[in-house]
């Protein structure tokens, strides 16, 4: 039995998570000299302490671990409810803060809660078949439980992690076999509403939406600052890059966040297209992975685990890249193993040990394409 999980585990996820995290202290080696590298030293207790997480996610059953799912469920909620009311960090409430350099965002922890619990739920409305879930009372029951974490991290406010939250679900839907109508009524209520949501966004997010869409009249006042120094640093790393610790950008203060939002500009410009290249072969053998975890898993919940987690990487991914590069708006969201960040390393790591557990659980043999 035991040689058998091993055999079946996809092995090559954790490495490719390995690989990106040691590309990342390398990057925060390099980017927080100036801070007698502060940041990257906590780093290194985080991915110490997340290997425990690891362990445990991929060797306890996945099936035992969504049972306890509700409470925990429960639980993140009532995290999320209650960070609501602490002193506001960056302008946003999303941090419960346990001593004066270390806090803990509930949000990272809960998207891996949430996805066992939706994965949970939907095996519950599933029960008499997979097209359950397009029975509008069940599908109204899904989304009901859905909504409530986005909402809560919304009011943070803290739009990035939402729209993580939201692709996620997304993809656990699409999995379920969810019915075209409803997508197509989605796309209806997304476009009417999107100048009503637009208009209601706080100033923050407005100027980061029009530094997108009109980032020449934006750098007039200034706005565009924070992408125009990361598409520089990004070129100036050309091919090779600039070499750790000469970055101009990063070097001289011009970046920031670097180590969270920016990281991969600093990578860029401090390593070049090779290591950016690279990183993002890796992400795409990470989420392709993934999704073929979802595929091949033994059932539906591991199923819609695996590919909740894929939305997860694949939204991070996606976000945080184009972010740097200008293809999308800058949203604060962190490059997941690479940005620093204690509640996120932990939570990805504890989402590659998912992912191995239901690998690992699998009968490859029974598939037939």
């Amino acid at each position: 039995m035991g040689k058998r999980l091993l055999k079946n585990t996809e092995w090559s996820i954790l490495i490719v998570s390995v690989i990106l995290a040691i590309i990342g202290l390398i990057a925060l080696f390099s980017a927080t000299q100036s801070t007698e590298y502060e940041e990257f030293k906590k780093q290194v207790q985080w991915l110490i302490i997340s290997i425990p997480f690891l362990v445990l996610a991929s060797i306890i059953d996945y099936n035992v671990i969504t049972r306890f799912s509700t409470l925990a469920y429960i639980f993140i909620i009532g995290l999320l409810i209650g960070v609501l009311f602490t002193a506001p960090i960056s302008g946003a409430r999303s941090w419960f803060k346990i001593t004066e350099s270390l806090r803990f965002q509930p949000s990272e922890l809960g998207k891996v809660v949430t996805i066992l619990f939706l994965a949970f739920l939907m095996n519950k409305l599933q029960i008499r078949g997979r097209s359950e879930i397009n029975k509008i009372w069940k599908l109204v029951i899904f989304l009901i439980f859905s909504i409530i974490p986005i909402a809560l991290i919304i009011k943070e406010p803290d739009y990035g992690t939402a729209l993580a939250y939201i692709t996620a679900i997304l993809f656990i839907l699409f999995s379920a076999g969810i019915d075209k109508k409803y997508i197509i009524v989605a796309v209806v209520i997304i476009a009417i509403s999107a100048p009503i949501v637009y208009n209601a966004l706080p100033d923050h997010a407005l100027r980061r939406i029009n530094v997108f869409f009109n980032p020449t009249e934006a750098d007039k006042r200034n706005e565009a600052y924070n992408l125009e120094q990361s598409k520089l640093a990004v070129g100036a790393g050309e091919v090779f890059g600039m070499g750790l610790f000469k970055g101009n950008q990063t070097q001289l203060g011009f970046l920031h966040p670097k180590t969270t939002d920016f990281i991969f500009s600093v990578i860029g410009e401090e390593m070049g297209f090779i290591a950016t290249g690279t990183i993002t072969i890796l992400y795409i053998v990470l989420v392709t992975k993934s999704i073929y975890i979802a595929k091949t898993a033994k059932d539906n919940i591991g199923s819609y685990i695996a590919i909740g987690i894929a939305g997860i990487f694949f939204f991070h991914m996606t976000e945080n890249i184009g972010m740097t590069i200008g293809l999308l708006p800058i949203t604060g969201v962190p490059l997941p193993f690479v940005s620093y960040g204690g509640s996120s390393l932990v939570t990805n790591f504890i989402c590659i040990g998912l992912l191995l557990n239901i690998s690992s659980r699998r009968q490859k043999a029974i598939f037939v394409e």
